[in-house]
């Protein structure tokens, strides 16, 4: 059981580090913006406050260093998903890891995202309330996209030093 949450902290390492390459790849390319963690980071610290629906989290109150811990946020979310992934899947994924387990599994997590942090953060359902909520959802599916593809290269490397 250590060995597959430690591989599972892995996997979900290598494939957040994948989702913000990807990031870090359509903002170098295409202009799209960087991911703001700070407001993640204020929804969560909100959170351990007792709330958890803003109007608009970017007029709640800010929190000291929510930069960093929305930046730890999202890092701890993807090691758990990673985690849980192993767990739901099972550690002989790892003697031949495929992609389309790893993607559905990784297009599955998106729901966090669109049923309780978006609305939490008062962004609505899926980001039906802003400006162009089907651009917002087609940039998550393939960032979560990019995520799998971590998922599935993490899990290559792991398997090859098995």
């Amino acid at each position: 059981m250590i060995h597959t949450i430690y591989n599972g902290l892995l996997i979900g390492l290598g494939a957040t580090i994948a989702m913000d390459a990807w990031a870090f790849i359509q903002n170098r390319v295409w202009g799209v913006p960087m991911p703001n963690w700070a407001m993640p980071g204020r929804w969560f610290a909100h959170l351990f406050k007792g709330k958890m629906f803003h109007h608009d989290i970017g007029q709640s109150d800010e929190v000291p260093s929510e930069l960093i811990l929305g930046w730890l946020f999202h890092y701890g979310v993807g090691i758990v998903y990673g985690i849980v992934f192993l767990f739901v899947v099972g550690s002989t994924w790892l003697t031949a890891p495929g992609f389309l387990t790893a993607w559905i599994f990784a297009i599955a997590t998106i729901a966090a995202g669109w049923f309780i942090l978006q609305p939490g953060m008062g962004l609505g359902w899926a980001a039906s309330k802003t400006p162009k909520p089907w651009k917002s959802r087609g940039l998550g599916l393939i960032a979560h996209t990019a995520f799998g593809l971590g998922i599935w290269g993490s899990g290559l490397l792991i398997c090859s030093t098995i």
